[in-house]
């Protein structure tokens, strides 16, 4: 966990990404999205796995990880989407195949669907994509935003750690639950944290979800048969609207896939990219 860094920024509209790629430039490329509240370093292990065949592409999204958090910021579905596809024409790539997890797919669909990237293939992971989403938690802290942001610094501490402990099927690692909690603690984290789940709206899954019949690349649904934040029914139901996609459940997962059961996953994705 320790070793994950990303080496390269980008200036976006909604702040300083942090990124980087992995594996030899000029093979088939591979771009990763993470959801909330991750960042980029739960793809660490996929991620070396794929660059042995591809050139994998990773990054923090603005206010998350090692990307900029600032007051103010948009950190919305929608900026997110912008931000994705100026990425792409700032790499150079000009159809990548991606994959998307959490509200990371919710902004590759909007990339693809309203913005018009092209895509190789599309691999959607335990996706933000179906009405309706977000826990209980989720939406009260959404309409409550301004007060949660002034927990007490350990009561915060607290309530991310279980948060986030909440997406793993089996349970985190120590090192690995405190690598994801630590972009959240401090001021400007704290503020982070609360920030985007407040601009977290469902218009911006309202606006695609009738479209996914339109999607005409090869594409793959993977999902973790025990995910308490997206129901695997969910999986199912998008795999159903996108034509000719495959659904595979992972078994003994999660939300969190990448955590949960890395070695099928990874073997689910070398399999549809190749």
């Amino acid at each position: 966990m320790r070793e994950w860094q990303l080496g390269e920024t980008y200036d976006s509209a909604s702040g300083t990404v942090r990124w980087d790629s992995l594996g030899q430039p000029g093979r088939d490329p591979v771009v990763l999205l993470h959801g909330t509240p991750f960042s980029s370093c739960v793809w660490r292990d996929v991620a070396r796995a794929l660059a042995r065949d591809h050139q994998v592409f990773v990054w923090d999204m603005p206010g998350y990880g090692a990307s900029e958090m600032a007051a103010g910021q948009d950190v919305s579905l929608a900026a997110q989407g912008k931000v994705f596809t100026e990425l792409l024409d700032h790499w150079g790539l000009v159809e990548p195949a991606v994959v998307a997890h959490d509200f990371g797919g919710c902004v590759a669909l909007r990339a693809h669907l309203l913005h018009g990237v092209r895509y190789r293939a599309l691999a959607l992971v335990d996706v933000v994509a179906l009405a309706p989403w977000g826990s209980p938690f989720f939406r009260l802290v959404g309409d409550h935003a301004e007060v949660f942001e002034q927990l007490p610094a350990a009561l915060h501490r607290a309530l991310v750690r279980e948060y986030v402990s909440s997406a793993s099927e089996p349970g985190l690692h120590p090192d690995v639950l405190d690598r994801l909690v630590q972009p959240w603690l401090g001021v400007l984290g704290q503020a982070a944290f609360y920030r985007q789940i407040a601009q977290a709206d469902q218009r911006y899954t309202d606006e695609i979800q009738d479209r996914y019949d339109e999607i005409a690349v090869p594409t793959l649904v993977c999902w973790g048969q025990d995910d308490t934040w997206i129901p695997v029914e969910k999986g199912r139901e998008l795999a159903d609207r996108i034509p000719g996609a495959r659904f595979e459940p992972l078994s003994g997962a999660g939300h969190l896939v990448q955590e949960d059961a890395p070695a099928a996953l990874t073997a689910a994705l070398i399999a549809f990219l190749g």
